[in-house]
């Protein structure tokens, strides 16, 4: 079909139950090929592609967005991990 795919996925990843791991990302695709992603752990956007690079140049300029991502990790992230995980931790 014409037309355009524009996509955004935010992902919280981790490994260890004490969640000291843990990384926010949030990635930004286009025609399903990822262009920018943020990451919790830089605590900035990297692009991926040229269009990408330019968009996360203006993109890091942005303080209160860099912050407002950052604050995912414990926000979002931890909170729904504590929720959620021991329920599939505790299943051996």
């Amino acid at each position: 079909a014409d037309g355009y795919y524009l996509n955004t996925m935010g992902e919280c990843v981790y490994s260890t139950s004490d969640y000291s791991d843990m990384v926010f990302l949030q990635s930004y695709s286009f025609n399903k090929v990822v262009e920018l992603q943020y990451n919790s752990t830089l605590g900035k956007f990297v692009g991926f592609t040229e269009i990408g690079v330019k968009q996360a140049e203006n993109m890091n300029k942005n303080q209160a967005l860099l912050q407002q991502l950052k604050d995912q990790v414990d926000t979002q992230c931890r909170h729904n991990a504590q929720i959620w995980d021991p329920a599939v931790r505790d299943k051996t």
